[in-house]
Parts: structure tokens; C-alpha cells; sequence
């Protein structure tokens, strides 16, 4: 897909969750291409404000959205609160989390995402900060990597791509996404009907060298405190590892408090959980995913603040 071609996931459907009204202040956590924005900005009124957020330098320097209702803040999500402090925000009515890497960054053979695209093995979304794939690798012991790859790639053949990734790097540095693929098919004699040996491989080193589990357990308080009453928090994740922490986070801002049993305390007196579940899970639909395959392992969850 290429970037003109970019399409956000759920437009729709998140459009429907966040229950945008005109005058109302929202948080976009991801900016991307601003897909998802300018859905939300078409339905914001004249006092409507929408703040954006993304870490990725490409987003702000490829940036085709211009409206002022928006402000785009060059920061890591888990930044949100302070960023909105830092401008007077502390309430808002909604906000929006679409996770993962994009269309325009998976084809861009220079931030080394990809497998299918030979470029330089960078893999970090702020490209102004931080240690690359390559770094790390170079320095990793096999121990380390084979942890990273079964924990972020849920990579069964973890064992022996770590193996052989050191096996190859005392030859010569691994420095490009083919090498590395190539490496790892080495090491990955089976895998499912049409996904590549490295899909877990790379999978894991891009979420291990960004953070993207720790921004996202960061992250979610925030989002959640941010909430004005009645607000609704909506995240879009794309594969389990990020999906089974935001269920399990709103599942338990969503859930009572839990009294041992024999305490004089009615049930009515026990103070509500601060959030509450909208809704089950939702995908894309077929007619989307024929549309857009990345849709495919996309799911929706939602919740509103209660007090």
C-alpha cells in the first residue's frame, strides 16, 4: 500500500465510540497521516479542538492536515498528560488510540520496519532518539534476544533464530533488514501459509527497541484520567499482545471493588469503578478488509468514564 494510498482502520466505528460532539475537546494519540483526525475533525464544530499526538518526526514533516481546531504535539503518547497540562487541558471528552505501525512507515525501506524492503535495520519511530535494531542486536547477548523474540514475537523458533542471528553477526555486523531476514529464515523452517519466517521476528525487535507495551500501560491511565464524566476512551489494536493489555486495563477500571467476604458494607455503598464498558470488541468488517487488509487483525475496544 503506498502512503498516498494510506487508509486508518475503524474510521467509522471510532467515530461511533468516541460520540463526538461539536464543542467538545479530543485527543488523537497517533496521528499517523491523520486519518482518524480528520474524521473527528468533520464532526467538531467551530469550538470544537482536537490535539494530536505522535512521536514519529515523518508524521509532522509529511503533515497534509492544516486546520485550527488541530494541534499536532511532537511526543511519545505517554506523554499525554503533561503535553495537555502544559496547554491547560485537563478534561477532555474524548480520545482515541489507533496502535501499531503505519502503511507510510512499513514503506519506507529507510526506517527498516519491513522485511520485504531492504534498508537500513533503524526500526524506532522517533527517529531523533533512542538506539536502532541494529545497535541493539550488535550488542544483545543470545539470551536476550531469544527473550525478546519469544516474549514480543511470541516466536516459537525464538531459540534458534537467536542462535543464528549471533552466529551471523560474528561474521560480519548486521546492519540491513534483508540480511536479517535472511538470517531468521534460516532459523525458521516453518511458518503459517503466507507469512514470511521474519514476520514475528521483526514484529518483536520493532515493539522491544519502541516500548510500545510499556507506552501503552503508561498511556492508559492517562487516557482514562484525562476523561471528563461521560467521556469515552477507544483504542484500536492490532495484534494479542497489545489487545490482551487493554482488555485486561479496562476490564479492571470497568469492574467494583471487591470487599472480603463478611464485611458490614451493602453493595450499595461500595464506590462504582470509574469507567464502564461500551460495547464488545470490535473488527473490521469483511467489505474493509477487502478494502484495506491491514484491518484484519484490528480490534476496537471501548469504554466511558463514569465519574
Amino acid at each position: 500500500m503506498s502512503e498516498a494510498a494510506h487508509v486508518p482502520v475503524l474510521v467509522e466505528e471510532a467515530l461511533a465510540a468516541l460520540e463526538v460532539r461539536e464543542d467538545g475537546t479530543y485527543v488523537d494519540g497517533t496521528f499517523g497521516r491523520g486519518g482518524h483526525s480528520a474524521a473527528i475533525l468533520a464532526r467538531l464544530g467551530v469550538r470544537g479542538r482536537l490535539f494530536a499526538l505522535d512521536q514519529d518526526p515523518e508524521a509532522h514533516s509529511h503533515r497534509a492536515l492544516e486546520d485550527p481546531r488541530l494541534e499536532l504535539i511532537h511526543a511519545r503518547f505517554s506523554t499525554m498528560k503533561a503535553a495537555l497540562a502544559a496547554r491547560n487541558i485537563n478534561r477532555v471528552a474524548g480520545v482515541l488510540l489507533d496502535l501499531g505501525v503505519s502503511s507510510p512507515q512499513l514503506d519506507q525501506a529507510e526506517r527498516g520496519f519491513s522485511f520485504s524492503r531492504d534498508g537500513p535495520l533503524d526500526m524506532r519511530m522517533d527517529t531523533t532518539r533512542g538506539e536502532t535494531a541494529a545497535e541493539w542486536i550488535a550488542r544483545a547477548t543470545e539470551q536476550e534476544l531469544r527473550e525478546v523474540i519469544a516474549h514480543y514475537g511470541e516466536e516459537r523458533f525464538a531459540q534458534a533464530v537467536a542462535r543464528t542471528i549471533v552466529a551471523a553477526r560474528g561474521v560480519e555486523p548486521l546492519t540491513r533488514t534483508r540480511q536479517l531476514a535472511e538470517v531468521v529464515g534460516r532459523a525458521v523452517r516453518t511458518r503459517e501459509p503466507g507469512q514470511h519466517p521474519a514476520t514475528r521476528t521483526f514484529q518483536a525487535l520493532r515493539i522491544f527497541i519502541n516500548q510500545e507495551l510499556e507506552e501503552l500501560e503508561v498511556t492508559l491511565p492517562q487516557a482514562a484520567d484525562l476523561l471528563e464524566t461521560g467521556g469515552r476512551l477507544a483504542v484500536i489494536s492490532f495484534h494479542s499482545l497489545e489487545d490482551r493489555i487493554v482488555k485486561h486495563f479496562l476490564r479492571d477500571r470497568s469492574t467494583a471493588d471487591k470487599l472480603p467476604k463478611g464485611l458490614p458494607v451493602r453493595a450499595a455503598d461500595i464506590p462504582p469503578p470509574p469507567l464502564k464498558l461500551v460495547g464488545r470488541a470490535i473488527r473490521a468488517s469483511e467489505e474493509e478488509v477487502r478494502r484495506n487488509p491491514r484491518a484484519r487483525s484490528a480490534v476496537l475496544r471501548v469504554a466511558e468514564k463514569l465519574h
